[in-house]
């Protein structure tokens, strides 16, 4: 009787369960890291769909985007972070790092960089 009976023993669901947990932990601390940095995104596309955005002054630009991720809470962009060079009109460069806590004493580094030509 003993052999026909299959399953999951207790401790086997304990450790499934532990390991899923710490997977949905870490999506958890991730994942507003991640939304942020598709807010950075959108805000640069939308820059880039200004009209006669190739015109404007650099100033100009970077007042755009503050207005930008003002209201889609963008905190970890600072002024530093962005770079606009002139190569065939404007290039709009975002490069930051954003390091959180992720137990104890243990972070995570994430690193973005993105960029968009601006000329129309």
């Amino acid at each position: 009787m003993r052999s026909s009976q299959r399953g999951m023993t207790l401790i086997g669901f304990l450790m499934v369960l532990a390991v899923a947990g710490f997977f949905i932990y870490l999506l958890m601390r991730l994942f507003p890291v991640y939304s942020e940095y598709y807010a950075v995104v959108t805000a640069m596309k939308s820059i880039r769909n200004e009209p006669n955005v190739a015109q404007l002054s650099p100033e100009q630009i970077r007042t755009l985007l503050d207005r930008r991720f003002q209201i889609s809470y963008v905190d970890s962009v600072r002024r530093e972070h962005i770079k606009i060079t002139r190569e065939r009109g404007y290039n709009l460069t975002i490069a930051y790092e954003v390091r959180r806590p992720l137990v104890y004493n243990l972070d995570f580094v994430a690193k973005f960089d993105h960029t968009v030509n601006l000329a129309q």
